[in-house]
C-alpha cells in the first residue's frame, strides 16, 4: 500500500488555496494559464509534476469554468518554445509558465514586451526584479533535501556497496538531487561507491538504459536519476532485480516493486500563489521556493517491504533537515566528491 514516508504537513503552503474559489468567482471570466513543457503530461517526472499542480489548482477553484489549462508539451527546442510562449502571450493568458531553466532568456525578453502578462520559469530564483521587471515569478527547489534522505536508504539498502546515478546533464535541480543523495548515501554508509554518469539528455531513454547496465554491470544494485529519460533506467534495474528511488514525480506508479521512494515535487501551492497573486492585481516579482519543511517536497513510497530500521533512518534525516540539524549542501564537499 503506498504512503508517504514521512507526514508533512502542508498547512502553510495550502493556506493561500482557501480564498482562491472566492476571488475566481469574483472574474467575469476563467483565470487563464498557459504553460510550456520540455516533455509530455505523463513523463513520470518533471513535465508531469507540473501538469499535475495546474490540474489540481483548477480542482480547487472550480473546474474549468474558473480556469483554463492551455498546454504545449514535448517542447525541447528553445525556439519552438520561445514561439509557444510568445503565442500565448499574444493571445491574452493571464499567466505563462516556462518549465524549463533553458527557456530563461525567452522569457525575460518576453516579459519585457507583454508588461501585463504574468510570466513564471523554474527552476531559478531570479524573478526579473534587478532587470526592472514586475511580471515575472521564478519558483526553485531544494532537490537535494530529498537527494539525501534517498541517498541514505540506498545505502542502507545495497547489499554490493555499489549505486549508480544516472543524470541527465549536470545543471538545475538534478544536479542539486545527485549532490544531495551521495551526501546521504556516505552519511549512512560510508563505504559505498556511488557511480555517477550524465547522459548529456534529458529525453534519451535507450542511452538511459545502456547508463544503467553499464552501472549494473559494475555491481549496482540500486539505481537513480532524474528527468524523463529515467524510463529506460528503471526498466533495465527492475530486469536486473535491484531498487530504483525517484525523484520529480512518483514514479512507483508504474514500477511499485521497484522504486522504493520517489521525491515529489508538490508546485501546487506554488501554482496556487500564483494564481492568487494575478486575480488580487500582483502581477510578479516573487520567488518560490520547495523544501522538505515547507511541504513542497514529499517522499513517497512504491510498495517494496522496507526493513524497519531503514524506514526509521529516512524519517531520522527527514526530521534532521527540517529541523535544520542537518543542512544538505547544494555542491558535494570537497571530501565526497
Amino acid at each position: 500500500m503506498k504512503a508517504k514516508l514521512y507526514v508533512l504537513s502542508m498547512t502553510v503552503l495550502l493556506v493561500g488555496l482557501l480564498s482562491l474559489g472566492s476571488l475566481a468567482a469574483a472574474q467575469d471570466e476563467p483565470v487563464r494559464v498557459a504553460v510550456v513543457l520540455p516533455s509530455s503530461t505523463i513523463d513520470l517526472a518533471w513535465s508531469q509534476a507540473m501538469y499535475d499542480a495546474l490540474v489540481a489548482v483548477q480542482s480547487e477553484l472550480g473546474g474549468e469554468s474558473a480556469m483554463e489549462i492551455a498546454v504545449s508539451e514535448n517542447t525541447w527546442d528553445v525556439t519552438a518554445a520561445a514561439d509557444a510562449l510568445r503565442g500565448y502571450a499574444e493571445d491574452g493568458y493571464h499567466i505563462v509558465i516556462a518549465h524549463g531553466t533553458q527557456y530563461g532568456s525567452s522569457l525575460f525578453e518576453l516579459a519585457a514586451e507583454f508588461p501585463e502578462t504574468t510570466f513564471a520559469w523554474g527552476t531559478a530564483s531570479d524573478a526579473g526584479v534587478d532587470r526592472g521587471l514586475t511580471n515575472v515569478h521564478a519558483y526553485d527547489v531544494r532537490a537535494q533535501q530529498g537527494g539525501y534522505i534517498n541517498g541514505c536508504m540506498a545505502g542502507l539498502l545495497t547489499e554490493t556497496n555499489t549505486i549508480g546515478v544516472v543524470g541527465p546533464v549536470p545543471a538545475g535541480d538534478a544536479i542539486l538531487y545527485n549532490n544531495g543523495f551521495l551526501q546521504g548515501v556516505h552519511a549512512c554508509n560510508p563505504d559505498a561507491e556511488v557511480l555517477v554518469a550524465y547522459t548529456g539528455s534529458f529525453g534519451d531513454t535507450a542511452l538511459a538504459a545502456e547508463t544503467a547496465q553499464t552501472q549494473i554491470a559494475a555491481g549496482a544494485d540500486v539505481l537513480t536519476g532524474s528527468a524523463q529519460q529515467v524510463v529506460g533506467a528503471i526498466d533495465a534495474i527492475q530486469a536486473a532485480g535491484g531498487y530504483w528511488f525517484g525523484t520529480q514525480s512518483d514514479q512507483s506508479v508504474n514500477w511499485p516493486g521497484t522504486v522504493v521512494a520517489s521525491q515529489v515535487f508538490n508546485w501546487t501551492p506554488v501554482v496556487g500563489r500564483m494564481v492568487e497573486n494575478v486575480l488580487s492585481g500582483q502581477l510578479g516579482g516573487e520567488a518560490y521556493e520547495l523544501s522538505l519543511s515547507n511541504g513542497g517536497l514529499e517522499i513517497v513510497y512504491g510498495e517494496v517491504d522496507l526493513p524497519q530500521a531503514v524506514l526509521d533512518a529516512a524519517n531520522e534525516a527527514i526530521a534532521a533537515v527540517q529541523s535544520g540539524e542537518v543542512v544538505v549542501a547544494r555542491e558535494l564537499p570537497e571530501n565526497e566528491e
